[in-house]
This record gives C-alpha cells, sequence and structure tokens, in this order.
C-alpha cells in the first residue's frame, strides 16, 4: 500500500472536489505525521510545518485574510500531494468550517459547503451561525 493510499484511509481525511486529500482532527489527538497543517486552537506544535490561524473557539477568524491564505497555502499542498490536516480544540466546528472553506476554493458551491463536510468528516461540523455566514465569503 502507498503512502497516499495509507493517508487516504485514516479517519478524518476528505477527498475534495479536485481529488486532493485533507484530514481534520482534534489539535491534541495522537496522529501519523502530515506534511503541513492548519492550526485553528492553542495546542502542541506538531513536528512538521504548520501555520496557527487565531480563531476562537463557535466564532471565525480574527483575521480573515491571514486565514485564507493559509487555508489557500493548505489547499496548494494537498494539489501537490503533501499530507495537509486542519485541526482545532474538538476537531468540529472551526476545523469542520476551515474544511468546507477549503472545499469553496477547491470549486464547490457555497451552498453545498456545509452538507458536504457534514456527511464526510462530521454531522455537527460548522456549529454556528455565523461560520455558515463566513463561508458565503470565502473566495
Amino acid at each position: 500500500m502507498t503512502d497516499a493510499q495509507q493517508w487516504s484511509e485514516q479517519p478524518g481525511v476528505l477527498v475534495l472536489p479536485s481529488g486532493a486529500t485533507v484530514r481534520g482532527r482534534r489539535v491534541a489527538a495522537a496522529t501519523s505525521p502530515a506534511d503541513f497543517a492548519v492550526l485553528l486552537a492553542p495546542g502542541p506544535d506538531p513536528a512538521w510545518p504548520h501555520r496557527r490561524i487565531r480563531w476562537p473557539d463557535f466564532w471565525v477568524p480574527l483575521d480573515r485574510a491571514d486565514a485564507l491564505d493559509a487555508l489557500r497555502e493548505a489547499l496548494r499542498r494537498a494539489h501537490d500531494g503533501d499530507r495537509v490536516e486542519v485541526a482545532c480544540r474538538g476537531g468540529v466546528g472551526r476545523t469542520g468550517t476551515a474544511l468546507a472553506a477549503l472545499a469553496i476554493l477547491d470549486g464547490l458551491p457555497v451552498e453545498r459547503a456545509v452538507p458536504w463536510v457534514r456527511a464526510g468528516y462530521h454531522p455537527k461540523a460548522v456549529e454556528t451561525p455565523w461560520q455558515r455566514r463566513w463561508l458565503r465569503r470565502v473566495t
């Protein structure tokens, strides 16, 4: 089995519309290494390259431009074949919102993003109305 096959079969891994994969998880969860992480909460730094976005629990990123820049970098890396992950404290709301944003940036229509991430990742992903509203402005 190739590394790509092993990665795509892990819990929390989603296949984006383009076919690239990305993993969602809790920050503190023990996990196999990734090549790049976008961290949405305080917690331990992984041993691999990462960016941390200031994103309060149940809210939206404090710096929209920084968040979108980090998500675009994650998407570019996923397209290049890197093992990319997104993580927050609980691994649901902020992580789900970021995964939905990655799907939108990857070509999924905005109105399909929340149902898509809830079906493929977690049924409670994107927890708040303002997170859903924030996704409508992802471009």
